[in-house]
């Protein structure tokens, strides 16, 4: 019988999944929530093959090969905002919508960043408690709070931002919809201030160029949501499972103790192999393509599985060995292509930035709970239910 993403929802052991829909090939039948047939893709070479390839459309407006939205039970009036953000649309809009962005979240001006990334994360790290949920105290705020600052959303709203942002990442589809829709209408109304009062922050320069651009405020809104998603989801998982990952295994940590200029190399390796994003925006093949020994007809779905392709053993060696230090780390955690993420280089200096500050400050830091205690949340994101630790011993 054909794996389905559905049970993502029901599984204890995601790796275990993901292992066992590897060991089918590279390509494979599979299905999606709604039980719609889908195209699995596995293998590296040919996971590259479908990112990179013009003959794979991400533009889910223009097929008919599956619904995502009603396998998604997403709600029709938060729908378009949600699954049209930039990974589902193919050149030109796709050049047309990242060119207005992309310069914010450059390599070069995320590196100008640091100094205030820094800054939040002393400040969250001072108000921790001696026990706390690492994610609700830390890692959720960290990321929130650069990214709101960057589209320029007032001090005051960001706790109710914060809230709409984790409903989004919720299992619970009515919390999603009711996130969907607290956003929506809150960035419509910010969006109208902005196009009369100006600002300097990214939101204020998107609504400036909305009629030069060709850009609709149903486009500038899923704009700013897929910002969120980039610049927020990715870090919170990135950061909690690589703090997970190193207060389960006691060697990693103190590898990273012992010379935190290894820490660059092992956020690689954690996205390698715990990253948050498992799965990639589905695909649609334009005309019959042959991949991994099978022949693709036109207008099917295809789906990448970033989890297995980056245990892939004809990339990586050992691939199910964690090695903070493996060379040639070419993984697939933030995509590749045109859609590569776009909060890539704001996740990467994030975490690195956090995970050093918890290394240097907290020598006694630990898990609050048995290991075996530790549980993550169903769907089709990997996500920590919660991190209980202590900062202090």
């Amino acid at each position: 019988m054909s794996a389905s993403l559905a049970d993502l929802f029901t599984t204890r052991d995601r790796d275990a999944f993901w292992s066992a829909l590897a060991a089918g090939g590279p390509v494979s039948r599979g299905r999606y929530l709604g039980g719609t047939p889908i195209w699995l893709v596995t293998g590296y070479p040919e996971s590259l093959t479908v990112l990179t390839d013009p003959r794979f459309s991400s533009d889910v407006a223009e097929q008919s090969a599956i619904d995502v939205a009603g396998a998604a039970g997403l709600p029709e009036d938060v729908a378009p905002y949600l699954m049209r953000t930039l990974g589902a649309y193919d050149p030109p809009d796709h050049t047309r919508l990242r060119r207005l962005v992309s310069r914010e979240f450059t390599a070069r001006r995320v590196e100008r960043l640091h100094p205030r990334i820094q800054q939040i994360v002393d400040d969250l790290i001072v108000g921790l408690p001696e026990e706390c949920d690492l994610i609700e105290d830390f890692a959720y705020p960290l990321p929130i709070q650069v990214i709101c600052e960057l589209l320029g959303i007032p001090g005051a709203d960001r706790g109710v931002w914060r809230g709409w942002a984790a409903d989004l990442s919720a299992p619970d589809l009515e919390r999603v919809a009711t996130g969907a829709r607290g956003l929506v209408g809150y960035l419509a109304e910010l969006i109208g201030r902005k196009r009369e009062r100006g600002g300097e922050d990214l939101l204020s320069a998107l609504a400036a160029v909305r009629d030069r651009d060709r850009l609709d405020d149903e486009e500038l809104i899923a704009m700013a949501v897929s910002i969120l998603i980039a610049g927020h989801e990715t870090t919170v998982g990135l950061l909690s499972q690589s703090v997970h990952l190193l207060l389960t295994r006691p060697d990693l940590l103190a590898f990273l103790r012992a010379d935190p200029q290894r820490i660059p190399a092992a956020v690689e390796e954690f996205l390698r192999c715990t990253g948050p994003a498992e799965i990639a925006v589905l695909r649609y093949t334009l005309q019959p393509v042959a991949l991994g020994g099978t022949v693709i007809p036109a207008g099917e779905a295809v789906q990448v599985v970033y989890a297995a392709a980056n245990r892939d053993p004809r990339r990586f060696e050992g691939p199910d060995l964690l090695d903070l230090s493996r060379p040639d780390n070419g993984h697939l955690g933030f995509g590749r292509g045109i859609h590569y993420c776009l909060g890539a280089a704001l996740a990467r200096a994030e975490t690195q930035i956090a995970l050093r500050s918890l290394v240097e400050r907290f020598p006694r830091l630990a898990l609050a709970v048995p290991s075996e205690e530790i549980t993550w949340q169903p769907g089709m994101k990997r996500a920590l239910t919660s991190l209980p630790v202590r900062t202090r011993g």
